[in-house]
Formats: C-alpha cells, sequence, structure tokens
C-alpha cells in the first residue's frame, strides 16, 4: 500500500515489476553459477600412458594391421646342411677323427676342437684355421704339402702317411696350395696368389662362381677353370 501510494502503481503493474525483478534475479544467479571457476586434473604421465598402451594380442585383425609393429626380419638361411648343421670329415693327427656335425657358419677351428684338438707336435702353417667350412668337406690334419685338404672328396683315412703327387678330380679353391692351383690351365704364381688372397679375406669360397670377383679372371679364364675346380 505504502509503494502504491508512493508511486501511484496500480496492483496489476506491481505484481508485473516483481515478477520481472524475480527472473532478473534467477538469471543473475545462473550466470554466476555457470562462470565459477572449477578444478583441473594434472594429465596422466608418459610412463602410465606406456604400460595401459593396448597389447599387440589384443589389436584388432580387421583394423589391417595399423599400428602393429613390423616383425623384425628372420635370418638368412644357413649355407650348406639340414637344419642349420654341416657334416665335415676330420681326419689325419686329431685326438678324436671322424665325422662331426658342427653350426652351419662354422670355420676350421671349430672342427678341430669337435675332433678333440691336433696331436702334439703338429705343424699347422699351411691350414687356414679361420676358413668357413662348407657341407660335406673333409679336412686332413697334418697332410703333406701335395695333398689336397679342403674339399669332400679329398683323402681319407686316419693319420697314416696321405698319398702325393698331383691331386686327381677337380681342384679345391678353399683348400689347394698356390702350387696346386697353377697347374690349372692360365693360372701363374701371380693369379694364384690373387686366389690364395680372396680367400684368406673370405673364409673360403662357397661357389665356383665366386671366381668372377678375384683379381685377374675374367670370363674366357673362368670357363677354362670352372669344369676344373670346386668351391
Amino acid at each position: 500500500m505504502w509503494v502504491q501510494l508512493r508511486c501511484g502503481l496500480e496492483p496489476r503493474a506491481l505484481a508485473a515489476l516483481t515478477v520481472v525483478l524475480v527472473a532478473a534475479a534467477v538469471l543473475a544467479g545462473m550466470h554466476f553459477w555457470s562462470a565459477r571457476p572449477e578444478g583441473v586434473r594434472a594429465p596422466d604421465s608418459v610412463s602410465e600412458a606406456r604400460h595401459a598402451a593396448v597389447p599387440r594380442a589384443d589389436v584388432d585383425p580387421a583394423a589391417g594391421g595399423a599400428g602393429v609393429p613390423e616383425p623384425s626380419p628372420a635370418p638368412p638361411p644357413a649355407v650348406g646342411g639340414t637344419g642349420g648343421r654341416i657334416v665335415v670329415d676330420v681326419s689325419g693327427k686329431v685326438r678324436r677323427p671322424g665325422i662331426h656335425r658342427l653350426p652351419s657358419g662354422a670355420r676350421v677351428t671349430d672342427a678341430l676342437e669337435a675332433a678333440g684338438g691336433v696331436r702334439p707336435g703338429v705343424d699347422l702353417d699351411g691350414l687356414n684355421r679361420a676358413r668357413v667350412l662348407v657341407d660335406g668337406e673333409q679336412i686332413l690334419v697334418g697332410a703333406p704339402p701335395g695333398v689336397v685338404t679342403g674339399g669332400a672328396g679329398g683323402a681319407a683315412g686316419g693319420a697314416g702317411p696321405a698319398a702325393t703327387g698331383p691331386a686327381t678330380g677337380p681342384v679345391s679353391l678353399s683348400g689347394a696350395t698356390a702350387d696346386q692351383l697353377e697347374t690349372l690351365p692360365g693360372v701363374g704364381p701371380v693369379l694364384a696368389q690373387h686366389i690364395v688372397d680372396y680367400r684368406t679375406q673370405h673364409g673360403g669360397f662357397r661357389s665356383v662362381d665366386e671366381l668372377h670377383e678375384v683379381t685377374g679372371i675374367g670370363d674366357r679364364r673362368f670357363a677354362d677353370l670352372q669344369p676344373l675346380v670346386r668351391p
């Protein structure tokens, strides 16, 4: 009544003014509530995120393999032998001569160790103990200088005297001496030494085709030597 007497407002106008004031108060309260500050959670550490990664086995195969690391390349297949192993014949002046099975990539020194070692007093100057072995090879320890000791068709037997003289059959590129290499057509002292140097650097010959990489051997000379030699 006091407001009506002082301002001259009708009851209807006064009610409308009250509604407007109440609505304004509600809007102001909502605006204040929505603008209040909120706390922000710190991000997870990198280590926690790494431990929470999805395992490889849980990746959906239908996703096309996205995100799955590529498998590491498989090791190259072993040369010679079955199942990554080779068989060699170690004979001559060793403690346990005979057939021995070694891993592919084994060298002459590994074959000597498998045969129980060399007997005391045996001269190994003519034996390349760092040469890589091939399957079916024979190693003759303590043989005279004129005997081929590096191939699968070499002389067999124990510690008895071996045959001397020129070797019959193909000449072993991995085991022949420089003098034996000089018996081949077109091979002189210089070229024979190149062949010996090559097999020393590469651990022997794995195939006759490697003669192409020896200095001084072209296509024509290779054609002459190919039927007369073996790795």
